[in-house]
């Protein structure tokens, strides 16, 4: 029986805006126009004014006068969905993008690894809040029907999984709204046959959904309310695998020690996730988004697969050294180790002066301290001290 999770961003625009903006936390917020265009994402604290996305700025603000308006950032929110989407291909290659804030992962076949579909679901939010510092809601369930309704019922910032013997005692009570896919004029066209829940759909016989609906519309409704749901999670991208990540400056530097240290805070985000995943790769990608939205990027190939992150590290600073920047005005930076491997298909051959014990195990047992006592357990000085500093 397939596993399915379907993860949802939580009024994601805005969550994205928060990270800089953490002042804002617990207030009315919206992002889009301040009295004029439309709401483009609603804070949950906005929304109970009844302000939602895709409503008119004007009327947002007779609903709610005291909210805080936040012109859009649309770079900002690509960066934050690669980074949420970089981490799903760590748990599954089986990663279907919906949009830049859901997708849907088939995790089938990740228990033996990472343990039972509550555990990865845990797993994905936990990664996406410590990774990202934005909520995610997920859904598990049999199907991608069962599993985005779940995730909807998970909402905000919550987990929900519907096993296979409990599909129909879930959906059955639902109003048909409820359902993926039907909108207001279905809905309408299905209440005035009489039929609001999605328990009375399912009792009503499918030549009749038909009649009223079309052959294909109508036999769809009809097997959506029993849960049957035959459509499977098609991988976003077929391409070369490779693990990343990349991290938007709250405003744009030229503090090369800066963007130095960051550097080494992203390396290690990567080949965090590169152990958790079991791959090693030899080409590094340096990414740089300047203050005017030019990106440039530059690959070094290193000459032994690694996970390392002090030799990621090393590599991405070579890469920054070789552009020769002269107070460059930096928005973003990334880094990307392309062409990875399993980690079981590749021999590493260690240096004659390499000690026993080396970097690699000690990030190993760093991630094994993180695993069981959370983000915070182990951390290297230079970050700390970063942070703290900040």
């Amino acid at each position: 029986m397939p596993v399915i999770a379907h993860v949802d961003m939580d009024a994601f625009y805005v969550a994205v805006e928060l990270r800089r903006r953490p002042e804002l936390r617990g207030r009315p917020v919206w992002v889009g126009g301040a009295n004029r265009g439309v709401v483009l994402s609603a804070s949950y604290e906005a929304r109970a004014f009844g302000v939602e996305g895709g409503m008119s700025s004007t009327r947002a603000r007779r609903l709610c006068p005291d909210a805080v308006a936040i012109q859009p950032d649309y770079d900002a929110y690509e960066a934050a969905s690669e980074g949420v989407f970089a981490i799903f291909s760590t748990i599954t290659p089986q990663v279907e993008k919906v949009s830049l804030d859901e997708g849907f992962l088939d995790i089938t076949g990740t228990r033996r690894l990472l343990g039972e579909p509550e555990q990865v679901g845990e797993l994905i939010r936990a990664l996406v809040a410590d990774e990202q510092g934005i909520p995610c809601s997920v859904g598990v369930a049999p199907t991608k029907l069962i599993a985005k309704m779940s995730s909807n019922r998970a909402k905000p910032n919550g987990l929900f999984r519907v096993l296979p013997g409990d599909v129909i005692a879930f959906l059955h009570p639902l109003p048909v709204e409820k359902v993926w896919g039907i909108g207001p004029a279905t809905t309408g066209a299905l209440n005035k046959l009489g039929l609001y829940t999605v328990g009375d759909v399912a009792h009503t016989p499918k030549s009749t959904l038909q009649r009223a609906f079309g052959a294909r519309a109508g036999g769809e409704l009809w097997e959506f309310s029993w849960g049957i749901d035959g459509r499977r999670v098609v991988a976003t991208e077929a391409s070369e695998r490779s693990v990343g990540s990349q991290e938007t400056f709250g405003k744009d530097t030229d503090d090369l020690g800066l963007v130095t240290t960051e550097l080494l805070r992203i390396s290690a985000r990567v080949a965090s996730r590169m152990r958790q995943a079991r791959v090693v790769g030899r080409t590094v990608t340096l990414s740089l988004r300047f203050a005017d939205f030019r990106t440039v990027q530059k690959s070094l190939t290193l000459p032994y697969p690694t996970d390392v992150t002090s030799e990621i590290h090393a590599a991405a600073c070579r890469l920054l050294a070789a552009y020769r920047l002269e107070r460059p005005r930096l928005r973003r930076v990334g880094v990307r180790v392309e062409k990875v491997l399993d980690v079981d298909q590749v021999a590493t051959q260690p240096a004659l002066d390499e000690p026993e014990h080396g970097w690699r195990e000690a990030e190993r047992a760093a991630d094994a301290a993180i695993a069981r006592f959370g983000p915070d357990a182990v951390s290297r000085a230079t970050l700390t001290r970063r942070r703290g500093q900040g």
